[in-house]
């Protein structure tokens, strides 16, 4: 396996190195990991990469590697070193259970561990799940103003590799129906969709033998691209080679809203009242509302939706807000920074529901079980990481099925604001106890 030790600031080493030389480097840590606010626009964000964080956790190792690179650098000293060689994480990490919506200031990640384990998880961590949620967010926007109709992720060409693959995994828990990447699919277990571009139509003599050439390969159920040249004539030839089983054809340019339309109507009259209709080209979620007058049956996303919908991050921090020496009482610590201030205590989360089981309130506490205090709802947190060990049901296949249920019910108690595009206060307040 491929080690994750080095995607990391090159100051989280230098920290455990001037903290194993006081003595602090021990001291048993509670770090969190929350945003301050949403991204302009947004009513709710949505906690991603979880999984993809775990699975990495498991890789985070200094092998020979990356200690050699490390000592040739001069980076760290050779006690520390020395400590990094035997690097284990051995700690606990609790957090929302990943596809679950969450509001400024939610306590998304809890690390508690050594002050030295715990903080050089912290790029890494940061690094997957900024990236992740952001992306979620957008997507979770995007399935939501499709309203039923399936979106598939294809951005894969519009973003960096890797991200490309964490984005066609994020967009699978918040209910897109299909990826292009091949190695999402891979990986994870996310169906996988994808036929042709206009470059295949280019290559032939013609449109028609370009057409005919993909109806052999793949059978008339497949997806045509009817908009490289004039889209009217090319629906005729789609129809007449594939005949009434044409499975769909794709509109990626010009006014979509007019040509689904269009499309629609001259299908129905040629017999192909089956034949779905597909739209792409540069759709975002206000793109996605715009056309649910029209006769559209799925979208493809992709531009938009790996670039967070123009919010390419979560915003979220990692700050450590307890400490305490063996066999002590935990010391609440917290920034008093202007603009940049934390809340201080080791916090517990549970979303206030209402008779009807709707949303009211995410409720924030570092004062003891929020029960007590009278609150009724939903505990958020769940145990992630216990004794070092990754607790099952969260990474691999499994753990994208169960976030997308999760997204699911976690969308299902919030009030209908939350379907609002338009700029607003976050769907439900936060309320620190």
């Amino acid at each position: 396996m491929e080690s994750t030790a080095l995607l990391t600031d090159q100051y989280e080493l230098t920290m455990v190195q001037a903290a194993l030389r006081s003595g602090a480097a021990h001291r048993r840590c509670t770090f969190e990991v929350f945003s301050r606010k949403l991204p302009a626009g947004r009513r709710y964000g949505v906690v991603a990469g979880t999984g993809r964080m775990l699975e990495g956790l498991e890789q985070f190792r200094f092998g020979q590697a990356e200690l050699d690179y490390l000592d040739s650098q001069k980076i760290v000293d050779d006690d520390t070193l020395q400590f990094l060689a035997n690097y284990r994480f051995s700690g606990e990490i609790t957090g929302y259970a990943e596809g679950e919506v969450y509001l400024p200031h939610s306590p998304v990640l809890q690390v508690t561990a050594s002050f030295a384990e715990a903080c050089l998880l912290e790029t890494f961590v940061l690094s997957v799940m900024n990236h992740d949620s952001a992306v979620a967010a957008a997507g979770s926007r995007m399935t939501m103003a499709a309203d039923g109709r399936p979106c598939v992720e294809m951005g894969s060409r519009r973003t960096q590799e890797y991200a490309a693959t964490a984005a066609a995994r994020t967009a699978a828990v918040v209910g897109f129906a299909a990826t292009s990447n091949l190695e999402a699919g891979r990986r994870w277990g996310i169906p996988t969709l994808g036929t042709a571009a206009h470059a295949f139509t280019l290559l032939h003599d013609s449109e028609e033998e370009a057409f005919a050439a993909q109806v052999e390969a793949f059978g008339p159920g497949t997806t045509l691209l009817v908009d490289t040249y004039e889209v009217e004539p090319a629906v005729r030839k789609a129809v007449e080679i594939a005949g009434p089983e044409l499975g769909a054809v794709r509109l990626d340019s010009g006014d979509l809203v007019e040509q689904a339309h269009e499309v629609r109507k001259l299908l129905d009259s040629l017999g192909n009242n089956n034949t779905k209709i597909i739209v792409s080209s540069d759709l975002d979620e206000h793109a996605i509302a715009r056309l649910a007058a029209a006769p559209v049956d799925s979208y493809g996303v992709g531009t938009r939706l790996v670039i967070g919908s123009g919010s390419p991050t979560a915003s979220m921090v990692y700050k450590l807000v307890e400490r305490a020496e063996a066999g002590a009482e935990p010391v609440s610590v917290e920034k008093a920074s202007a603009g940049k201030a934390s809340t201080g205590g080791k916090k517990q989360a549970l979303r206030s529901l209402d008779d009807h089981g709707r949303a009211e309130a995410e409720v924030i506490s570092a004062r003891g079980p929020l029960a007590d205090a009278g609150y009724v709802g939903r505990q958020l947190q769940v145990p992630l990481v216990v004794d070092g060990e990754v607790q099952p049901g969260f990474t691999g296949a499994e753990g994208v099925q169960q976030a997308t249920q999760r997204h699911r019910d976690s969308l299902a108690e919030l009030p209908s604001d939350a379907h609002r595009l338009s700029d607003g206060d976050p769907v439900i307040p936060t309320i620190f106890r």
